[in-house]
């Protein structure tokens, strides 16, 4: 019986026959209607951190497209645990000229128990888990032209609540 031997890299080669152990969830090939936010919910892992790893410089994707859902490098920029204080704010989906649909594409009017805050990319990336006192846990899933630094925007699907929620200082807890 002839061996065929196939090589993976330079420093790698298997035969036919031979078993090859791979993490079936460190790649992603992007079928058309996925988010990046969609993507990173499924794989616990956020949108800052999933374009980190591919590359990405926006949140378009393209069907076909493999994405890493792992780190492949040593880094030592972890944000996991850290806490601040915020300003606090609350806005709904269903007001006059609102489409409803967030920056990273969550459908709030689909979706109006999905818990969403609005952040500062610079100061909490989009994606990220958070914990919000008096809200609870969140998705970093908007931006918007107000939210500067410490502060943030809380989703809250009905209008009257919304205004009651008021403009507060909060703690958060960014989860990962």
């Amino acid at each position: 019986m002839k061996k065929i031997f196939l090589f993976l890299s330079v420093t790698m080669l298997l035969s036919i026959g031979t078993a090859l152990q791979t993490s079936a969830s460190s790649i992603h090939t992007v079928v058309k209607g996925d988010t990046l936010w969609a993507i990173s919910q499924n794989n616990n892992v956020s949108v800052a951190t999933l374009k980190e790893w591919n590359g990405l410089s926006s949140n378009l994707i393209i069907p076909g497209k493999e994405l890493v859902l792992e780190n492949t490098r040593n880094s030592s920029n972890s944000i996991d645990s850290a806490e601040i204080t915020v300003t606090a704010t609350a806005y709904t989906a269903f007001c006059k000229g609102c489409s409803g649909v967030t920056s990273t594409g969550i459908d709030l009017r689909a979706n109006p128990n999905q818990k969403v805050i609005a952040v500062d990319p610079k100061v909490i990336p989009l994606g990220s888990r958070v914990w919000v006192e008096g809200y609870g846990e969140a998705i970093a899933g908007d931006i918007g032209g107000a939210i500067k630094g410490n502060k943030i925007d809380v989703f809250i699907p009905n209008t009257k609540r919304a205004l009651i929620w008021g403009n507060k200082t909060v703690k958060i807890k960014i989860l990962n």
